[in-house]
């Protein structure tokens, strides 16, 4: 028989003074355990910080740029080198976008836990199947990416792809709290997966529609969509837009009906506006990351944009 530990002594005050050592020498145990410490995680851009909200709520995350910055351009400066010195992971886009000033602050950091090929360097285009992968690059081509197109968060499916190779290697890092992950990957699943099939409802009438774009920011989303790029107002990759290469498009423009000339919150809309101001063609400030037209995870950001251009179909 299993004895109560509260019923070895008859008497009242004896049991209450046996209650209150038992609750010491449990207090005591607890503050000798090892505490639990919330995973520092530096994220490189906004959408990365949002999905490593999704599975680690209480991690101490760190979003290095905003959805209103050109992620392809960041200065390597020392707050950033700082918070990277006491991250146990990042995560980035990789596929080179990141190529100007990420490997500076690995350096300058100093911290083993987040070099290439550590378990902390986390890589979120390496984690999926990649557009526009190139076998052969020349300066000529201008700002190309060989490894194929970064811009993978907008994709919803590849979303998912990296949410769980995401899940795995948080599990990787911290051993003890990997039930706690795969909970909230599967709590992140459920309503992505509610939340894709009703956006592809409401996308159909998107498909077969054509845009202008600058850079090409939105690659897997008008990939996800159906929507045809047919013209870019860069030149060529990471060139500025030129008077010459624009009235180039303009004539494009004049045989085909658009949706709209889009470009993200990040870029200067001057060629944008110039382009539709000519051409009578909507000019659309599309959301690129969180954090954009106030919103405050992945799940709104998608909201944002289907709204957006879903807006501009019903203007059309």
């Amino acid at each position: 028989m299993t004895s109560s530990p509260f019923s070895s002594l008859d008497l009242w005050g004896l049991t209450v003074r046996t209650f209150s050592k038992r609750l010491t020498l449990l207090a005591a145990l607890l503050l000798l355990a090892p505490q639990v410490q919330a995973l520092n995680i530096f994220a490189c851009e906004p959408e990365w910080a949002a999905l490593a909200k999704e599975l680690v709520p209480d991690a101490d995350i760190y979003s290095a740029t905003t959805a209103y910055q050109d992620p392809h351009m960041v200065q390597a400066r020392p707050s950033l080198i700082a918070k990277l010195r006491r991250a146990d992971m990042f995560i980035c886009s990789g596929a080179e976008l990141e190529t100007g000033w990420l490997p500076a602050l690995q350096m300058k950091a100093n911290n083993s836990d987040v070099r290439d090929s550590q378990p902390g360097a986390f890589y979120a285009a390496e984690q999926v199947e990649r557009l526009d992968v190139l076998e052969n690059v020349s300066r000529l081509m201008g700002d190309v990416h060989a490894s194929g197109n970064p811009h993978v968060h907008l994709d919803p499916h590849r979303i998912q792809t990296i949410a769980i190779a995401l899940a795995k290697r948080l599990q990787q890092i911290d051993p003890e709290n990997a039930d706690n992950y795969q909970q909230r990957l599967t709590a992140f699943t459920t309503r992505w997966q509610a939340a894709l099939a009703e956006w592809e409802q409401q996308t159909k009438p998107l498909q077969g529609q054509k845009v202008v774009a600058y850079h090409s920011s939105f690659r897997y989303l008008f990939d996800w969509l159906g929507i045809t790029q047919i013209a870019d107002l860069e030149p060529k990759p990471g060139l500025p837009p030129t008077s010459g290469h624009l009235t180039s498009v303009l004539k494009q423009l004049q045989e085909q009906p658009l949706l709209g000339i889009i470009y993200a919150n990040y870029q200067d809309p001057k060629a944008a506006q110039w382009l539709g101001g000519k051409s009578d063609e909507p000019v659309i400030p599309l959301a690129y990351s969180v954090g954009a037209d106030d919103t405050a995870d992945l799940f709104m950001l998608y909201q944002r944009i289907i709204q957006q251009l879903l807006a501009a179909v019903e203007r059309a």
